[in-house]
């Protein structure tokens, strides 16, 4: 028998052998019945969260499919969410990543990280140093100039004579807001000036996380399938060569542009990276450190344009829900000066406006992947050593037996039951929840809702003439985090007095 077809036929039956083991072994979750070698890749729709609650609606809260010879269990309520951050949590705590997602030379960054020394060290540096409630407030006047700054950039497009009464897309601006808001509290300096233009190195920062969101995103087809098999696809192609010169190029990238910051002499205490430094030698941190936790914060500039996109959205489909929020602001804050983060406890409705954007639109509905340590049993089925586990976070919003109207954009819910949104309450998890919840979720929740409090108190919001707020695409990209997959396009309307919208001209210049 010719030996070509000796070894596909080999490797169908062990991998076959496998899955009926499993399967007689373990009392599995339910879920679509695999294809020989490549498993229920098929099954997989691009947009995950969206398929894997469709699965969940047929095979229950947990099930299973598998990708070639690995097992994924997805949960979908909160009752298994708690068992698989809280109860479970030191078992499933590691990531599941694939080769061809690496972004660092051995494989290891504090996101991707197994739970271990290394993770555990970073964590550490997270929670009492660099977003500790001390260091939140000490980066308070960068959140509020750089919403301010965008304010002022908006203003000035908006009542431009050439743009007036014509919708922006507004993702432009909310990137700046975010790139310059976390530069700033890293670097210590902003790279994009007060009319969008970024500078040298900003381009190179961008480049970098240019390079980072492909190499996370990145998971082709030969990367499920079984380790022989993929050895033999792969025989013919240069991709691990060219992988490991694309790790090799962003490393040195990363750690090259820390390089050149710390060279230039303008590091102080008062920024992230500063920080860093002064704790080198009490946490032993080394330069490999120092930069992936400097890029880490960097890398999630996306959530927070994402977050406010979509909130923004909801608010041009509901203006009823825009025009309370800004009778509240205008009976709280005025006409005479603008919000600050201070002004936070008195604005409950704007607090409830983020928590419902949070609810319908987690920047990252999967969270990112746990991985088994050890066998557990969730829901009482088997998860075995080795099997990769998503919490569906998305589907925990809309799950009909904890919310009312699942799929209506309804902030009040919030002023009837308070539900916290850092990890606590498991029928909301937007930043995770257990030894792998997002170290920096404060200051996201501080971006988003002095954000949208400015977008509301100095602007109505329209969508574009002859556009019925109905006919606004809703679909997102497929992908880890959930951009729109069409931009929001609207038109901001000032509402307050010009000099309300000036008054960070100096910084910005």
């Amino acid at each position: 028998m010719d030996l070509f077809l000796i070894i596909p036929l080999s490797i169908t039956i062990l991998v076959a052998a496998h899955y009926l083991f499993q399967r007689l072994r373990f009392k599995l979750p339910p879920g679509p019945n695999p294809w020989p070698v490549i498993g229920n890749i098929y099954d997989i729709k691009p947009i995950q969260f969206r398929c894997f609650h469709e699965l969940a609606q047929t095979y229950g809260p947990i099930f299973s499919f598998t990708i070639a010879s690995e097992l994924n269990v997805v949960v979908s309520n909160a009752e298994l969410a708690k068992e698989v951050l809280k109860v479970h949590d030191q078992s499933l705590c590691n990531r599941h990543r694939s080769k061809g997602g690496r972004v660092t030379e051995d494989g290891v960054d504090f996101i991707w990280a197994d739970y271990g020394p290394y993770y555990v060290k970073a964590r550490k540096v997270c929670s009492l140093a660099l977003f500790n409630p001390k260091a939140v407030d000490a980066y308070r006047p960068n959140r509020e100039n750089e919403v301010n700054a965008m304010v002022e950039l908006l203003f000035n497009d908006c009542t431009d004579s050439v743009n007036k009464g014509k919708p922006l897309t507004i993702r432009r601006y909310l990137e700046m807001l975010s790139f310059n808001n976390i530069t700033r509290s890293t670097f210590g300096k902003r790279f994009i000036n007060s009319k969008g233009e970024i500078d040298s190195k900003g381009k190179e920062i961008k480049s970098v996380l240019n390079g980072l969101m492909v190499k996370s995103k990145r998971r082709d087809k030969v990367d499920e399938y079984p380790p022989c098999l993929r050895w033999l696809l792969t025989l013919t192609s240069n991709r691990k060569k060219d992988d490991q010169e694309t790790t090799m190029l962003i490393s040195h990238q990363k750690n090259q542009i820390i390089r050149d910051m710390v060279k230039d002499g303008a590091i102080t205490n008062q920024c992230l990276l500063g920080t860093l430094l002064t704790l080198k030698e009490e946490y032993d941190l080394n330069e490999e450190i120092i930069s992936t936790l400097c890029w880490m914060i960097i890398a999630g500039s996306d959530t927070i344009v994402i977050t406010i996109e979509w909130a923004l959205t909801e608010l041009l489909r509901n203006p009823r829900v825009q025009k309370k929020a800004q009778e509240e602001l205008d009976e709280n804050i005025g006409n005479e000066r603008i919000m600050t983060e201070e002004d936070f406890s008195n604005l409950p409705y704007l607090q409830a406006i983020a928590k419902e954007s949070l609810r319908l639109h987690p920047p990252t509905p999967l969270m990112l992947p746990h991985k088994a340590k050890t066998h557990v049993k969730i829901g009482g089925y088997d998860v075995p050593k080795g099997s990769i586990v998503h919490v569906n976070v998305w589907a925990l919003g809309r799950d009909p037996n904890i919310w009312d109207d699942v799929n209506e954009f309804r902030p009040e819910r919030f002023l009837e039951e308070d539900v916290d949104v850092k990890g606590h309450d498991f029928r909301l998890l937007p930043f995770g929840a257990g030894r792998r919840t997002c170290p920096a979720t404060q200051v996201g929740v501080n971006l988003l809702t002095s954000t949208l409090g400015h977008l509301l108190h100095h602007f109505d919001w329209k969508p574009p003439n002859g556009v019925n707020v109905d006919e606004i695409d809703m679909s997102e990209n497929p992908g880890v985090v959930t951009y729109m997959s069409t931009p929001l396009q609207a038109i901001p309307i000032p509402r307050l007095t010009a000099n309300l919208y000036k008054c960070l001209s100096s910084m910005n210049s």
